[in-house]
């Protein structure tokens, strides 16, 4: 007689043998990761060896977390997108007590049909080895009785653990009792109780040589990275253009926001690469306004827009700051334009070997010279809040993403992004308050400049004023009787 085949496991059959078919198919592949691994080899001092730990599941409210995002610097390395992971890789060839050679390992959640139908599929072990190229992969329960002296190392380089990890109780092999075993096998100062010291066994804990090995990894994309970052880029460029063409006085923060992600899940995009950012008016003078709940905004303000989508973990990072009425008036236009130039002079000198610092103070100087012909500052050299940020950073994995920040290399990503932000009361003429501008865009550094990415999202006063008159497949998106304003 054959078994019975329960419901259950019939669905889980058809979960997982859709798994193929249902998955994009231009993820990073396994040799992208292997080759990952093998440059944070080439780089890891004599006898050591580099552990990493996936991210923390963490709590919205009550019985619901937030949507799972892995640690960048995990998934960089592995792919994995999965929680409760720990990676180790060797500096030199390890041997197994059945005599095979190997350089790194990796220890993720087990399969568990229940669990799957709830909360989606999971790799294993098995599929850890199949679709992302490790040989060494096990269950997570397997660390606990994992045979390795750590000792023997000369150096155990990790992330110093944060506090926001907690334990499932029903889970002995979650990332809370990954930490707690890692940090019994090798003598962690605070194993088995929180309050308790205990002398490490040898002195070869490292929580420092990580960073620059990972920035400086990071820091340079490879060319695959590059088509996912333009990807990116063109989504979230794609958004700013139709909001131009769709945003109207009377609309509220939050359906401006909502065209930009809409626009972003129609290409595909997973998710924002950081939380949107779209104020109006004087919202737009803090600089990470997140809330976006002002209901109706007026005939006569700016509204500015800080917003990347995130495509297979990549993320773009464009503002575009915009007349609501779809004309800048005289003093939005002076302002906006003073931003703009600021831009285009750190854009001049966008090249590798020019620094970080160079390309900030390209635009301060004519930030500060402009605001005093303007009457806004007395003098070029007078300290103000009125452009209170760096413009340049990474983008990647994370929006304000790992990497060096002396000089400009070839096949870094960066942002330039000036900005001015005129708060009320401020010490200067009413007719410029509540004005708030930023404009940034997104570079690819060549070998002998850059490459502007997101060019295609209208900068300039004209092209804004033009691209703002073309008519949106939205205009007729609307329902009475939800479109009453509260």
């Amino acid at each position: 007689m054959k078994p019975l085949i329960t419901p259950l496991l019939v669905l889980v059959s058809i979960l997982c043998w859709a798994q193929e078919s249902d998955l994009p198919n231009d993820f990073l592949s396994k040799t992208f990761y292997r080759e990952r691994r093998e440059k944070l080899r080439e780089k890891l001092p004599a006898h050591s060896v580099a552990v990493f730990f996936a991210n923390p599941v963490r709590n919205r409210s009550n019985d619901v977390d937030f949507v799972y995002h892995q640690d960048p610097d995990f998934y960089y390395l592995t792919g994995y997108k999965e929680p409760d992971a720990l990676l180790l890789v060797f500096k030199d060839q390890q041997i197994s007590a059945n005599g095979t050679t190997y350089n790194e390992v990796i220890f993720v959640q087990p399969r568990n049909e229940l669990r799957e139908m709830w909360t989606g599929r999971r790799l294993g072990e098995k599929g850890v080895k199949e679709n992302l190229g490790f040989s060494q992969a096990f269950n997570n329960s397997v660390f606990k009785k994992y045979n390795i002296d750590f000792s023997k190392f000369a150096s155990i380089l990790f992330f110093d653990f944060k506090n926001d990890v907690r334990d499932n109780p029903r889970d002995s092999s979650d990332l809370f009792n990954l930490i707690a075993q890692f940090k019994t096998k090798v003598n962690y100062p605070d194993a088995g109780h929180p309050t308790l010291t205990v002398e490490p066994k040898k002195n070869n804990l490292d929580i420092s040589g990580l960073e620059p090995i990972m920035d400086n990894l990071r820091g340079i994309k490879t060319n695959e990275e590059i088509e996912l970052v333009r990807k990116a880029v063109r989504i979230s460029c794609a958004g700013q253009v139709e909001v131009m063409k769709a945003i109207k006085p009377g609309m509220s923060e939050r359906e401006i926001q909502g065209i930009h992600e809409f626009v972003f899940k129609k290409y595909q995009a997973e998710d924002v690469g950081y939380p949107s950012i779209v104020g109006a008016g004087h919202n737009g003078c803090i600089l990470h306004y997140e809330e976006n709940y002002k209901p109706s905004i007026s005939n006569k303000e700016l509204i500015l827009m800080d917003l990347g989508a995130e495509y297979r973990g990549y993320t773009a990072d464009i503002t575009r700051t915009i007349p609501v009425n779809g004309k800048f008036s005289p003093e939005q236009k002076q302002i906006y334009e003073l931003v703009l130039k600021a831009q285009e002079e750190a854009m001049k000198i966008c090249k590798p070997g020019t620094s970080f610092q160079e390309v900030y103070l390209a635009t301060r100087t004519v930030i500060n010279k402009g605001l005093k012909e303007l009457g806004i500052l007395q003098n070029e050299t007078d300290r103000h809040m009125y452009y209170p940020h760096g413009c340049t950073h990474h983008i990647g994995l994370d929006v304000h993403d790992r990497g060096p920040y002396e000089k400009l290399q070839e096949g870094m990503m960066i942002t330039i992004e000036p900005g001015i932000y005129i708060p009320e009361n401020s010490p200067c003429d009413k007719k410029w308050w509540g004005i708030a501008v930023r404009i940034e865009d997104d570079y690819l550094i060549t070998q002998d400049g850059y490459e502007h990415l997101s060019a295609a999202a209208p900068r300039t006063v004209k092209d804004v004023e033009a691209m703002m008159k073309q008519p949106s497949a939205l205009d007729d998106f609307v329902l009475p009787e939800l479109d009453k304003k509260n």
